[in-house]
């Protein structure tokens, strides 16, 4: 018998593989394709995880909320979400189907990709129409601050105007190589890993 407590064994036991670290775990985490606008996500980011970690501690720890903080943290998680999504739109990384890609001839595929990034840009566009005239009609005031809640929907319509922006922007990109992740999904087999 052997006694799996001695201290000179090292490693994990035989078969024993919750300890290992795959190559894909200890690679480092490469941040090059941040801009200075993606500096907003994560300020907005950490303004929401102070804003709701105060409410926690208020409400669980002190046992007297603050009022304000919910009705703060929604708005943030909104510019959160918003401002997340003019980065995604920036690196071309909005949720794709590309099952239909496959199967399809590539001259077909490059029309397929122009009708996409011609109906993504308009759809953005239009949802920034939608927002500014959403904004321009709203004169409430948020509850706990005073503060205009037209103010969240001007910043939403901002952030759609910047995807509409980046989706020309990748639009033109597409048309001017000639290519794309969905075009031609095996040259960019690298940029799909990054991205998973």
């Amino acid at each position: 018998m052997t006694d799996d407590t001695d201290p000179r064994r090292s490693g994990p036991p035989p078969g024993d593989h919750s300890l290992q670290i795959s190559d894909l775990d200890s690679q480092e985490i490469d941040l090059s394709d941040l801009r200075w606008q993606d500096g907003l996500v994560l300020a907005i980011f950490w303004i929401l995880a102070l804003v709701v970690f105060l409410q926690f501690f208020t409400r669980y720890v002190l046992n007297d909320s603050l009022g304000w903080t919910e009705e703060i943290a929604r708005y943030l998680l909104i510019g959160v979400t918003f401002a997340g999504s003019v980065m995604a739109a920036r690196k071309n990384c909005h949720i794709a189907v590309e099952f239909l890609y496959r199967w399809v001839p590539r001259p077909l595929r490059r029309v397929m990709q122009t009708v996409i990034d011609l109906i993504t840009t308009g759809f953005f566009a239009a949802l920034a129409g939608l927002s500014v005239q959403l904004a321009g009609r709203t004169g409430q005031m948020m509850v706990s601050i005073d503060v205009p809640k037209s103010w969240v929907y001007w910043f939403v319509a901002a952030c759609f105007a910047a995807m509409a922006v980046h989706a020309a922007i990748n639009m033109w990109r597409h048309l001017s190589s000639g290519t794309s992740r969905l075009i031609d999904p095996e040259l960019h087999a690298d940029d799909v890993r990054a991205i998973d």
